[in-house]
């Protein structure tokens, strides 16, 4: 069987077209309101809903990570929430911790992976409640906090070597926590630090013929349009509500990771 065609019990004819777009609308909405990619729930739902398999799903995701990540960080940047200088250090790190993160995901035990990022995630819910959410900080780009950007960075994309989920997980409640950030400037940092990690993957997995290019742009498109919605959301939001729903979005996301390893 071709790998663009429906896999098992994968929709056929119509829902070919509509279960991405809706698989992408959902993904964008989270996008846009945690500063997240939305990988988290693109990656299992192309699983489940299309019948791919887990290396062409991941491939796919990133596809429409990429148009989400860039209008939601448009959405924050139009309201002065987003930093490109801390988002190039992030960037300038995750690049390095995805390396690291590829070579160890051959070298450790699956089991270890999955705990290693539940244990991660613990200590993010733990850190979030030590310290009382804000709006309107600032981040002041001095030399410590220069190396702690790209410490971020580094840990961001050694876990997205590692389990397949980094960025916006990791990357929101470091800026908020480490340094201090406000949390719609988290958030909007994160999304534009996504966008070229975003832009190199895909073209990457475009050249292996990984990723499955119609899906990943109708989840895309979608995905793009409901991210502005998500992020006039996250405003209205009060930043304790919204770490409270963050912290919700973790739980999820441990479940996922949990859920993935044993298929």
């Amino acid at each position: 069987m071709h790998d663009d065609e429906p896999h098992g019990g994968a929709p056929r004819g119509p829902g070919r077209t509509l279960a991405p777009l809706l698989i992408g609308a959902c993904a964008g909405l989270l996008s846009g309101l945690f500063g997240v990619g939305g990988g988290i729930l693109l990656v299992p739902a192309l699983v489940a809903v299309l019948g791919m398999d887990q290396r062409r799903a991941a491939a796919t995701s990133l596809v429409s990570i990429m148009p989400a990540a860039l209008v939601g960080a448009i959405s924050y940047g139009l309201r002065g929430e987003v930093s490109l200088s801390a988002a190039a250090l992030l960037v300038a790190g995750s690049l390095a911790g995805t390396q690291i993160g590829v070579r160890l995901l051959h070298r450790l035990p699956t089991r270890a992976l999955r705990w290693i990022f539940v244990g991660f995630v613990a200590l993010v819910i733990v850190g979030q409640r030590l310290s009382a959410p804000v709006r309107a900080g600032e981040l002041a780009l001095d030399a410590p906090r220069c190396a702690a950007l790209v410490g971020i960075g580094l840990v961001a994309g050694l876990l997205a070597g590692l389990v397949g989920v980094g960025g916006g997980v990791v990357v929101v409640p470091g800026l908020e926590v480490v340094l201090g950030a406000g949390d719609l400037l988290a958030r909007g940092t994160s999304l534009a630090a996504m966008v070229p990690t975003a832009v190199s993957g895909t073209a990457g997995n475009l050249r292996r013929g990984s990723a499955d290019l119609r899906v990943g742009l109708l989840a895309g498109a979608a995905s793009a349009a409901a991210s502005p919605p998500g992020t006039m959301l996250a405003a209205c939001l009060s930043p304790v509500a919204a770490r409270w729903l963050f912290t919700a979005f973790l739980l999820v996301a441990v479940v996922s990771v949990l859920r993935r390893r044993r298929s």
